[in-house]
């Protein structure tokens, strides 16, 4: 069986003098293509989908574009391109064609959608229930080939049923974004977002919507404010926030005094400016990855207030089926920050060598395959 794929080569040259570089160290001279590739036998513990859906994330962007600096990839996520490339994308909604002998939760003719982070279930952190932060977990699409392809093999640990939500076509792109919307809730979680809290979310991209849409109707804070640049996004933003701020504007007009800042630009200079403005107990959460570093001038402001910083990475430990029944009671509608669909791998593909038009959108999808 033959599978149309989008794959990411790049030649691995490691930064001089950098010990444990990140990929945004060791990879440089990334080229994107569609070709096809033949599936082999499936794994026992494998379902076969055929894509219906699949989103592009920055992450995807970030493997294709370079520094202007270094001419090495942006991306600092842990990532994996072996010489015979990788197949990327981890965001997206399927029909199951076939399932591993050991598979019992789906079968075929099942819609599923996918968490992206492949845990060890057996490490000291994953018996602690943390599995976001399993010390062997491999990412879909960035360490493992993922999603973007007509037909693909995923461990069936990352699929979830949703038949249900999936009637029509709203529904199958509400699966397409659920991911997204899982990195976003569990940011919300972290951070502690509750009734009375003065929230701002730097980006509007999918997950910085998200997590502005949480923190308003789902976790009950009394004020939301997005800040972007990008005039397009920030006016698409107005639907799930109190304000939306150019950056500069925040600065000047926003609220005087924060109580969660959800930094998911990648900015690290949007926290530091925010800092002295975070009330007492106030807390930040890191989301978008820059490779950048995080430089702080208040640390006494920190000490005194008990303000907290938390990376927060990952969907899983029960984002998505919190997710999922919030779908389905139409508590949120999460197809709204679909912005535009492109056709298949070769949409994917032109979109990777035409990023500027990402500026323009909140949530691309590619359809794969035209029927219901």
């Amino acid at each position: 069986m033959k599978s149309k794929t989008v794959v990411v080569y790049a030649d691995r040259k490691p930064m001089i003098g950098v010990s444990n570089p990140g990929p945004h160290q060791l990879y440089c001279n990334p080229r994107v293509v569609v070709e096809t590739r033949e599936l082999g036998k499936l794994d026992a513990d494998n379902i076969r989908v055929e894509i219906i859906y699949s989103g592009l994330c920055g992450t995807d962007l970030h493997l294709v574009g370079t520094s202007h600096e270094t001419g090495y990839i942006l991306s600092s996520a842990p990532a994996t391109i072996t010489e015979q490339g990788r197949i990327i994308g981890h965001e997206g909604v399927a029909r199951v064609a076939a399932v591993g002998s050991r598979v019992k939760h789906v079968k075929p003719g099942d819609i599923v959608t996918f968490e992206s982070i492949i845990t060890c279930k057996q490490c000291e952190v994953c018996r602690r229930g943390q599995f976001n932060q399993c010390l062997s977990a491999k990412l879909l699409g960035l360490e493992t080939d993922g999603l973007f392809g007509t037909i693909v093999d995923v461990p069936a640990m990352l699929a979830h049923d949703v038949t249900d939500l999936c009637q029509d076509d709203r529904g199958l792109k509400a699966a397409a974004c659920v991911e997204p919307a899982g990195v976003a809730y569990v940011a919300c979680g972290t951070t502690r977002v509750g009734p009375g809290d003065v929230v701002a979310v730097f980006g509007a991209g999918p997950i910085g919507a998200f997590a502005a849409l949480f923190s308003r109707l789902i976790f009950g804070a009394s004020q939301v404010c997005i800040i972007e640049p990008v005039e397009f996004r920030r006016n698409l933003a107005r639907l799930w926030c109190d304000q939306a701020y150019d950056v500069e504007e925040f600065f000047s007009e926003g609220p005087k005094r924060v109580d969660v800042l959800i930094e998911a630009s990648g900015h690290m200079e949007n926290v530091r400016r925010t800092f002295r403005h975070l009330n007492p107990n106030g807390r930040i959460a890191l989301l978008g990855r820059s490779g950048t570093p995080l430089m702080l001038d208040a640390v006494d402001h920190m000490i005194t207030n008990a303000i907290s910083i938390n990376g927060s990475r990952g969907h899983l430990c029960g984002a998505f089926s919190n997710i999922l029944k919030l779908c389905l009671r139409r508590r949120i509608d999460l197809d709204q920050v679909v912005t535009e669909i492109v056709n298949g791998p070769e949409g994917i593909r032109d979109i990777l060598l035409s990023p500027e038009r990402v500026d323009q959108n909140c949530k691309i999808l590619a359809r794969f395959d035209a029927k219901l």
